[in-house]
């Protein structure tokens, strides 16, 4: 048995006990899985909002938990949570007026030397958040944390061939967004030369 697999079988234990009322298990089942629900949520709905996304995800599953039937991973049927949790908030800010969203250049570096790293990532941050949210969903479970194309596709509650299209749309739209962005730089220095 690989160690993901055999992770996985130990952190479903730990959610059936915790689901039998067992509160060590809960609080190795938290902490087992905190940090993959938080990059989840990092990823998806951004770093401001993680910590809450990511508290409001253990306080479902908390209530849920008594209901886990094992018919899948601990972790997938947590991050399936996650991700409703990411889908609630989208709703619930559509339906209220936008608040105003930090600007990239509050949080950059202040060092010269990472100047240039920092701008790759906001550049590859930016290009990614543009993505339609089920490309841009698609793409970070399976590109940017790993999971398989069958756990992405449980994870969002779609087939895995939606899985690999999206992902496949996504990259496709990476790739025309970088190319366009190309070409307006080469514009840019044929128009000065």
């Amino acid at each position: 048995m690989k160690s993901k697999e055999r992770n996985d079988a130990h952190v479903t234990e730990l959610a059936l006990a915790a689901g039998r009322g067992d509160r060590a298990a809960l609080t190795d089942f938290i902490r087992e899985t905190q940090d993959d629900v938080w990059r989840l949520l990092a990823h998806l709905g951004g770093h401001e909002i993680a910590d809450d996304l990511t508290q409001e995800t253990y306080l479902r599953v908390m209530s849920a938990l008594p209901r886990f039937a094992a018919r899948s991973s601990a972790r997938t049927w947590l991050l399936s949570l996650a991700r409703r949790v990411w889908v609630d908030n989208i709703r619930h800010d559509m339906a209220r007026p936008r608040k105003s969203i930090v600007e990239y250049e509050d949080t950059g570096a202040t060092d010269a030397s990472n100047a240039g790293i920092w701008s790759e990532w906001i550049d590859v941050r930016t290009l990614i958040d543009a993505l339609p949210p089920e490309r841009r969903e698609a793409l970070i479970l399976t590109q940017v944390l790993g999971y398989t194309y069958e756990e992405a596709a449980k994870i969002a509650d779609v087939r895995v061939g939606t899985i690999r299209s999206r992902v496949a749309r996504a990259r496709a739209d990476l790739i025309a967004a970088t190319a366009t962005g190309d070409s307006s730089a080469e514009d840019g220095k044929s128009a000065q030369g």
